[in-house]
């Protein structure tokens, strides 16, 4: 039998008997409505018929299998403009959420015999579903006193005679980092040398909000160097403010992968909602997209900026490497030089004072990893995040020095 371990992140948030007052427990941009989307678009003609469209559209399982074809050339427009090869409808495969997308890559191409590299910290479905696989997986672990930075030379040396995958996350969830241009060339570099497959979940590309298109260290997609065994997945989740909108996709140059991951996804589904897949394709849309990115990415660098206040004011007590991309950071909290029990801390932050909080060491850690860190999601309302920080500003000086310190 297949052994999951239990999802920490989801179940934390799951299974907080107090209902939170204010949830920063959450990693996504401030949600959009359906008007929202007509707001945005700049085609005023197509802005009345998004709804007219779903009401009229029979209800069956689709034209084509692999996703609505006008939805899969607005997700390929993501990808061409830095793509060393044309990114076109045919590489590209719809399936309800980014989760989803990566179960099926992972469940595609890996199996007992494999070894599989992971980027660390990252979401504990890209490290923890290999392992369930059977495959033996190794952490890659940046480095926390250097910005979250990867060596390069470290991944040299994990590569064994096995070696199937390199897993990213860029950007990456907790921290907000990002894996600049310069290192992922050198990773495709490295993975094309051992013909090795580099798997990038992107779910918060292109939420850059501290680091312009015109920077040598902007990263482009993995997708875009042009490296045939190499799979993207993403959604409209994060970076896209559409949460409730099920869709995510992936994304390759290799009609192999593809070709697996196809009859994975058969195992599991036929075909994402038809009624979800016309509302990402309007939002998708080249006249919708780039003013809601613009929206959510001003929004998380302004959110980012009130928290950077908050950490300014109790730098004794906390600090981060201040995000350059996604709608969330990883604190640190420690009294006199030792990590507090970032479980307790949030534990004790929400029965107080009603904030959810994300403990490190729990949902992102081994047990070890990450002692005194929470993970905070800023892309909301900037008004309830005010109210939230103001909330924690005072546990701070009311029970943070009675927490107990990590083991």
């Amino acid at each position: 039998m297949v052994k999951l371990e239990p999802f920490e992140v989801d179940h934390w948030i799951l299974t907080r008997d107090i209902g939170p007052k204010y949830n920063l427990a959450h990693s996504y941009s401030l949600p959009v409505t359906i008007n929202d989307l007509k707001s945005l678009s700049e085609n005023t003609a197509a802005d009345y018929d998004i709804l007219a469209s779903v009401q009229s559209t029979p209800m069956n399982y689709g034209p084509s299998f692999t996703g609505l074809e006008q939805l899969r050339e607005n997700i390929a427009n993501l990808y061409s403009d830095d793509s060393l090869i044309p990114v076109s409808s045919d590489k590209i495969l719809t399936t309800p959420g980014a989760s989803l997308a990566n179960f099926i890559v992972l469940f595609a191409l890996i199996g007992p015999s494999d070894h599989v590299i992971v980027q660390y910290p990252t979401y504990q479905q890209l490290y923890s579903l290999p392992a369930s696989l059977g495959a033996q997986v190794s952490l890659w672990k940046a480095k926390e006193n250097d910005n979250w930075k990867l060596d390069i030379e470290e991944l040299e040396r994990l590569i064994q005679p096995n070696t199937k995958m390199i897993v990213l996350n860029n950007p990456q969830n907790p921290t907000g980092a990002i894996i600049p241009k310069s290192s992922l060339e050198e990773i495709i570099r490295i993975a094309k040398n051992h013909s090795i497959t580099v798997f990038s979940d992107e779910v918060y590309r292109p939420s850059f909000h501290s680091i312009s298109p015109g920077d040598p260290d902007y990263p482009p997609s993995a997708l875009s160097f042009g490296y045939e065994n190499t799979v993207v997945t993403s959604s409209l989740s994060k970076a896209y403010a559409l949460a409730g909108i099920r869709i995510g996709w992936i994304a390759s140059h290799s009609k192999p992968i593809l070709d697996l991951c196809i009859n994975a996804r058969s195992y599991a589904l036929i075909t994402a909602s038809q009624v979800d897949e016309q509302i990402a394709s309007f939002a998708l849309s080249p006249s919708c997209v780039h003013n809601l990115v613009k929206r959510n990415t001003v929004l998380a660098k302004n959110n980012r900026d009130i928290v950077q206040s908050f950490i300014d004011e109790f730098s004794s007590s906390c600090q981060w490497v201040k995000p350059v991309a996604g709608p969330i950071g990883f604190i640190r909290f420690a009294r006199s030089g030792h990590p507090v029990d970032d479980v307790a801390f949030c534990t004790r932050l929400l029965e107080k004072k009603g904030v959810l909080l994300v403990p490190g060491r729990k949902c992102f850690g081994d047990g070890k990893n990450f002692s005194g860190y929470v993970r905070l999601g800023f892309g909301g309302d900037p008004e309830v995040l005010r109210a939230a920080l103001g909330a924690l500003r005072e546990f701070m000086r009311e029970d943070y020095e009675s927490l107990p310190l990590a083991d």
